[in-house]
C-alpha cells in the first residue's frame, strides 16, 4: 500500500521537487500522538504527516478532513481534501463537501460582519474596555478562519485600550501565538522581550515566564540558532505542563507538550554545548528532569555523550530520525542537528590519540548513507572542525604533531615582549609627569585617548596601544 502511495501523483511531484519524503513507519501512533494537540496546531501537524509520510498519509488527511470540518477554516479544507485527491482519487473523503463549504463561508461572513459592527459602535461610545475586547474578538474570528495576518493587525489594535501590564502581556501572547503561525520568528522573540519588560504581579509572571521560555526556544530553533534554543528550552519550568490558560490559549496543548520541550532542548543541547555543560545543565537540571523523564531516550542520548559513547548516543537518535521528520517544527532542522552532534562525537572521539585507523572511525561511526569515512574527515579537517591529518598511504588519521617545549618558549618570550612593551609606557608616563606635563581629556574625542598640553608640540605614541598624543610646553 506505502509503495502504491509512493507513486501517487501527489508523492511523485514532491520527488521531482526534491522534497522531504518519509518511507518508513515512525515509532508513535498517529492517534495517541495527535491526541495531546488540540485546536491549528492538531491540524498543522496531521497535514506535515500526511505530506510527508508514505506509511501514514492516508491516515493523517483523513484526520485531518474531520479536524478542519470542525473548524471555520474553508481554504485549509479544500487544500487537505485536494492532496488526499492526488493520492487516492477513488476515496470518498477525497470529494469535496461543497455544501459544507458554502455554509461555512456564509457564517463566515455574517460573524464578521457583526464583530466588525459592534467594534464600531464600541469605538463612537468610546468605551476603552470594549474597544479593547472587541477587537480581542474580532482578532479570535480571524485567528478561528485562518487568516493571521488580519487576526494579528486587530490584535494589535488592542494596544491602544490596555490600561494594565497584565493586558499589554495577554495581548503580547495572542500576537506571539498569531507569529507562530506565520512562522514570524523575529517577531516572537520581539514580543516575548516586551512581556519580560513589564511589572506582572508575581502570580502572573509565574504563569507566563514557562510559555515565554518555550516560545523563545522555539524560535531561536526555528532561526537555527541552537545553542540560544537550548538555553532557553532548559530555562523552562516544569510548571509549563501544569499551568493553566494564559491569554484564553491552552499552551500546553495548542503549541508545545512537555514531550516537545524535552526533545527540542535536548536535541539543541546536545547540537551546541559540550560534555560539561550537557552534565551540569541537562542532566544535572533539576526543573529540566521533569521534562527528560518524558523522553527516556532523550535522556540516554544525552548520558552516552557524557559517558563518551559516542556510537551508541548517534544510534539512538538515528532510531528516532523518522519520528522527527514527521514534526512541523523539528523537521528541517533534523539534518542539521544530527550532522552537529555527530560531527561532535567524532571530534571527541579523537582527542585521546595520536592516530587512528580509518576502519576504527568506520566502525565506530558507520554511516547510513554509504559515504565513506575518509570524505566527512576531509570536509571536517577543511572546515576547521578537526584538528588532524590524513594520511591515504597507510589509512590513518593522525594528530598533527605538538611541540610543547616550543610552545612554553614561545610563550614566555611573547609574556616578555608584552611585559616590557609596558615597562616602557609607564616609564613614559612617569617622565612626562616629572617634566611638568599636564595628562587632560581631549574634546570632542574618546577619553581612551588623553591630551597633553605643555610646551613642546608634537606627537608621541599612545599608552592605550596608538592614540596618538598632542604635547606642548607651558
Amino acid at each position: 500500500m506505502a509503495n502504491n502511495i509512493e507513486q501517487s501523483v501527489y508523492f511523485q511531484r514532491r520527488k521531482n521537487a526534491g522534497a522531504l519524503i518519509v518511507r518508513d513507519a515512525p515509532k508513535f501512533d498517529l492517534e495517541s500522538y495527535i491526541s495531546n494537540y488540540e485546536d491549528r496546531t492538531r491540524l498543522d501537524r496531521l497535514i506535515t504527516i500526511g505530506c510527508t509520510s508514505t506509511y501514514l498519509s492516508i491516515d493523517a488527511f483523513h484526520a485531518a478532513i474531520a479536524e478542519a470540518k470542525q473548524g471555520k477554516d474553508t481554504d485549509i479544507y479544500m487544500s487537505i481534501v485536494g492532496c488526499l485527491q492526488q493520492i487516492v482519487p477513488e476515496d470518498p473523503l477525497s470529494m469535496p463537501d461543497l455544501g459544507w463549504v458554502e455554509q461555512r463561508m456564509k457564517q463566515i461572513k455574517a460573524e464578521t460582519d457583526r464583530l466588525e459592527h459592534e467594534l464600531k459602535q464600541y469605538k463612537n461610545n468610546l468605551i476603552k474596555e470594549s474597544i479593547r475586547m472587541g477587537n480581542e474578538d474580532l482578532g479570535a474570528h480571524y485567528q478561528s478562519i485562518g487568516d493571521f495576518n488580519a487576526a494579528y493587525k486587530a490584535y494589535y489594535k488592542m494596544r491602544d485600550y490596555c490600561t494594565s501590564p497584565k493586558h499589554i502581556a495577554d495581548m503580547s501572547l495572542k500576537l506571539i501565538l498569531c507569529s507562530i503561525h506565520q512562522r514570524a520568528w523575529t517577531t516572537v522573540q520581539t514580543h516575548v522581550l516586551k512581556i519580560q519588560s513589564q511589572s506582572l504581579k508575581a502570580e502572573d509572571k509565574a504563569k507566563i515566564d514557562p510559555i515565554l521560555s518555550a516560545c523563545l526556544g522555539l524560535a531561536y530553533m526555528a532561526t537555527g540558532h541552537y545553542r540560544e534554543a537550548a538555553t532557553a528550552f532548559l530555562q523552562t519550568k516544569p510548571e509549563f505542563m501544569t499551568g493553566g490558560p494564559a491569554a484564553g490559549v491552552t499552551w500546553q496543548r495548542a503549541l508545545l507538550t512537555g514531550n516537545d520541550i524535552a526533545v527540542y532542548g535536548g536535541l539543541c543541547a546536545l547540537a551546541s554545548m559540550d560534555r560539561a555543560e550537557l552534565q551540569n545543565q541537562v542532566l544535572g537540571s533539576s526543573s529540566f528532569r521533569n521534562f527528560l523523564e518524558l523522553e527516556p531516550h532523550i535522556r540516554r542520548a544525552v548520558s552516552l555523550f557524557c559517558s563518551s559513547k559516542y556510537s551508541a548516543c548517534l544510534e539512538t537518535l538515528e532510531s528516532y530520525r523518522t519520528d522527527y521528520l514527521l514534526d512541523v517544527y523539528l523537521q528541517g532542522h533534523v539534518a542539521p542537528i544530527y550532522g552537529a552532534v555527530r560531527r561532535k562525537s567524532i571530534v571527541q572521539y579523537f582527542i585521546p590519540f595520536a592516530c587512528v585507523t580509518l576502519e576504527e572511525m568506520g566502525k565506530a561511526f558507520s554511516s547510513g548513507s554509504g559515504v565513506p569515512i575518509e570524505e566527512e574527515l576531509v570536509d571536517m579537517i577543511q572546515n576547521g572542525t578537526l584538528n588532524a591529518r590524513i594520511d591515504l598511504v597507510n589509512r590513518l588519521l593522525l594528530s598533527p604533531p605538538s611541540h610543547p617545549r616550543q610552545d612554553v618558549h614561545d610563550s614566555a618570550l611573547k609574556m616578555a615582549a608584552s611585559y616590557e612593551h609596558n615597562l616602557r609606557l609607564r616609564l613614559l608616563r612617569l617622565n612626562m609627569l616629572n617634566a611638568g606635563l599636564e595628562l587632560r581629556a581631549p574634546k570632542n574625542t574618546n577619553a581612551g585617548a588623553p591630551q597633553m598640553h605643555g610646551g613642546m608640540e608634537g606627537y608621541e605614541e599612545g599608552m592605550a596601544g596608538g592614540s596618538r598624543l598632542r604635547m606642548s610646553r607651558g
